[in-house]
């Protein structure tokens, strides 16, 4: 499609701020319809008498009085004129003209007003309709003139375009009035050349309309709200539920049923845990909303606890594969409770996983958002951590909080581009505040903390073998400092980058965000360091080690008083497979099913059986191969728990476990892990104890007792530091306290 640009020659037709003709594939074009005629203003001032059309009403009241009986003159009173109020002029307006629809938000007037105004065109095709792109205007001039208000500025586009100049007019109308339309005109940038004009009808005071759908396990008291005024706080005493709190951003929460969902019987510990597999399948069974595709629809499920335990309060565990954050959880054992706090944490914790599905993340992770924004560790804001908050920690942070969300993550629900805040839509951390990460792992220029962070790893990894780092965070004071000693890479408090052979930098994002209390220790001369195995071979986007040559490897441990502390580089090579059977393993293993077995260790989610048919075909026809132990590891730990599913007549059936064939697998695993051909020393300790609790849920309470002490003895064996053989035995004497 074509047509005359302002200097006379043919110009395609290609976005939708040009001005329209009456039949185009783009919404910029020159003429468009309006109401049954044509119009081609040059201006949008001429456009304005239409609001007009409008009956009016008096803009004063005057009263009446009846004159004095006993008077002699007759006396007619005008009392004060008093001025009707005009209303509040923000919301959702939306046009159509030709193949385009304009969806238009308008944030100048209400409830903290952002001065922005922002929109998503979409395109009609027969009886369909598509996501063409989203613009924002961030720095407006506003002013107000014969009761009509007008907005200009420049805006940012998803699309190229030469018309990025806005003007924007709306009449003000009275309270008993309905909103009057708003008229867009587009200008090209540099000549001012009037473009498409746009008259928009009001239908929403909201900005975004999302769907809610909550489920629970039965046994769990889903939170209902809170008064916000019976605990001090930073703002106006109100009552809050998950929509209303989302109200006050300027979302509208639409409740699509709250259903119970009924356990097995005689569910008992670990089997009312739920692991992350679990979650995710339950989420695309139960979710009556689910679909892989963007839709503003969420899914937040009520549950008692995590396998990670109770200090894991909620978790936004949708980060995988291309269509995410559809879902969240929270955890009752740890937020549970009828008290005031135990009701203020529980809002909290969902209002905060669900903002996590508009693609928000914590306040001192902006820096890792596409593309990236100043992190704000100190806002007192919904996705901060109360724990975490630098100025006095928790009680500082409840005594100030006014339950909202600061005005960079405002701006970001109300006005993102479409698809970096609707659920479904680009990943997790795409558009949510890592292109451009050079600062990230800069050494600092002074660190006065005593506090340093380590990478270990292997020096080699075959190619499609699991990369496990091994961080250690340790002190050179003999003075106490309290350290977080959540140091997994999936807690958000330790950021692991990646260069990669061909010079891309990667920054790991774990398939699921956990939300926790930090869990510390302190360390000192007797306990120098702690550390943690993580494995970052899998993310959200998929395998990191998916090609032979050398990888650099850097991490930022993120400590209490807000310190960086940047580790050291660590240089890793995958080699090249020498053999064919070298090059079918490895092809088994880097199966998309088979990184998200390796990242959940094991599911038994129907989506994933071709990494479950991977994984066993490894086992049986590369058994002796170096890398059947992870597969024997991952195989063994799944047959080893329950594995809940929630059923479509929405009751919990959880698949007993396997004792037998996990206990076989893990053993093979330990024999070969010991022998120095299997996994790391931290995965092995796993190992152990995995099979030892798994002993102990069977009754078997020797062989149990074998399986700590051989874990014990064996580690003491090691050339490893004292403390570390005193946190071993430490663990194999608690080993069982919650089984």
């Amino acid at each position: 499609m074509s047509y005359l640009n302002h200097d006379g020659h043919s110009a395609t037709v290609s976005e939708p701020n040009a001005g329209l003709l009456q039949e185009t594939t783009h919404p910029t074009q020159k003429r468009m319809k309006i109401g049954a005629g044509e119009q081609e203003p040059d201006e949008i001032d001429a456009l304005l008498a239409m609001s007009d059309r409008f009956e009016e009403l008096p803009e004063t009241a005057r009263l009446e009085e009846s004159r004095p009986i006993d008077a002699g003159v007759p006396v007619t009173l005008t009392p004060p004129i008093i001025p009707l109020p005009k209303n509040k002029v923000y919301g959702r307006y939306r046009a159509q003209s030709g193949v385009f629809e304009l969806e238009l938000r308008v944030d100048i007037d209400g409830p903290n007003p952002l001065q922005k105004i922002s929109g998503d065109y979409y395109q009609i095709s027969g009886q369909t309709k598509s996501y063409f792109g989203s613009f924002i205007v961030d720095g407006i001039t506003k002013t107000l003139a014969n009761g009509v208000i007008t907005i200009t500025g420049v805006a940012n586009t998803t699309w190229s375009t030469s018309f990025k100049k806005i003007k924007l007019a709306i009449k003000q109308t009275l309270i008993l009035q309905p909103l009057a339309p708003a008229f867009l005109q587009w200008f090209h940038i540099t000549t001012n050349a009037p473009g498409a004009l746009y008259v928009c009808n009001h239908f929403s005071w909201a900005f975004r309309t999302v769907r809610l759908e909550q489920d629970h396990v039965q046994g769990v008291a889903p939170f209902v709200s809170y008064n916000t005024g019976a605990l001090p706080s930073g703002g106006p005493a109100r009552v809050l539920s998950i929509n209303t709190a989302y109200q006050e951003a300027g979302v509208e929460m639409v409740n699509a049923g709250l259903t119970n969902v009924a356990p097995v019987v005689n569910l008992t510990p670990p089997a009312d845990q739920w692991s992350n597999a679990e979650l995710h399948q339950a989420m695309v069974t139960n979710f009556s909303l689910y679909q892989s595709s963007p839709q503003w629809a969420s899914w937040l499920l009520h549950a008692y606890e995590h396998e990670y335990g109770p200090g894991l309060y909620g978790i936004m565990f949708d980060s995988q594969g291309a269509s995410q954050r559809h879902g969240c959880a929270v955890f009752y054992k740890g937020i549970g409770g009828n008290t005031a706090d135990q009701q203020r944490l529980q809002l909290y914790t969902c209002v905060h996983e669900l903002g996590h599905t508009f693609n928000l993340l914590h306040s001192w992770q902006k820096n890792l958002a596409t593309p990236p924004k100043p992190n704000i560790p100190n806002s007192l804001s919904w996705m901060n951590y109360p724990w975490n908050y630098p100025q006095g920690g928790a009680p500082a942070f409840w005594n100030a909080f006014p339950f909202q969300f600061d005005p960079v993550e405002l701006t970001h629900i109300r006005h993102g581009f479409r698809n970096n805040v609707v659920m479904g839509g680009n990943p997790f951390t795409t558009g949510s505040a890592l292109e451009n990460i050079a600062g990230l792992f800069e050494e600092p220029i002074e660190n006065h903390s005593s506090l340093f962070l380590e990478l270990e790893a292997k020096n080699t990894y075959m190619y499609g073998e699991p990369v496990c780092l091994e961080t250690k965070l340790k002190t050179n004071s003999m003075v106490n400092t309290r350290v977080i000693s959540n140091l997994h890479a999936d807690y958000g408090f330790v950021t692991i980058g990646i260069k990669k052979p061909g010079g891309e930098i990667k920054v790991y994002e774990p398939l699921a965000e956990r939300c926790t209390i930090p869990t510390t220790t302190v360390l000192n001369s007797r306990t120098p360091s702690i550390y943690e195995s993580s494995y970052i071979g899998f993310d959200k986007d998929g395998f990191i080690f998916d090609q032979p040559g050398y990888y650099q490897i850097k991490a930022v441990y993120h400590h209490e008083d807000g310190s960086r502390i940047v580790s050291n580089t660590l240089s890793i090579r995958v080699k090249n497979p020498v053999t064919a059977k070298d090059d079918e393993a490895a092809e088994l293993m880097l199966q998309d099913d088979t990184g998200y077995l390796l990242s959940f260790l094991g599911s038994d989610a129907p989506y994933l059986q071709k990494g479950n048919d991977a994984l066993q075909l490894l086992n049986e026809k590369y058994k002796d191969h170096p890398l059947s132990v992870y597969a024997q590891f991952v195989r063994g730990v799944n047959a080893q728990r329950f594995f809940k599913t929630i059923t479509e007549d929405k009751k919990i059936t959880a698949r007993e476990p396997d004792y037998g064939q996990g206990g076989a697998l893990l053993h093979e695993v330990i024999d070969k892990s010991k022998s120095g051909k299997g996994l790391d020393n931290i995965s092995l300790n796993q190992a152990m104890q995995t099979l030892a609790k798994a002993y102990h849920r069977q009754g078997n309470k020797e062989a149990a007792d074998n399986m700590a002490k051989d874990m014990v003895k064996y580690f003491d064996k090691l050339p490893i530091k004292e403390h570390v053989k005193e946190k071993i035995r430490r663990q194999a004497a608690t080993l069982f306290v919650r089984e």
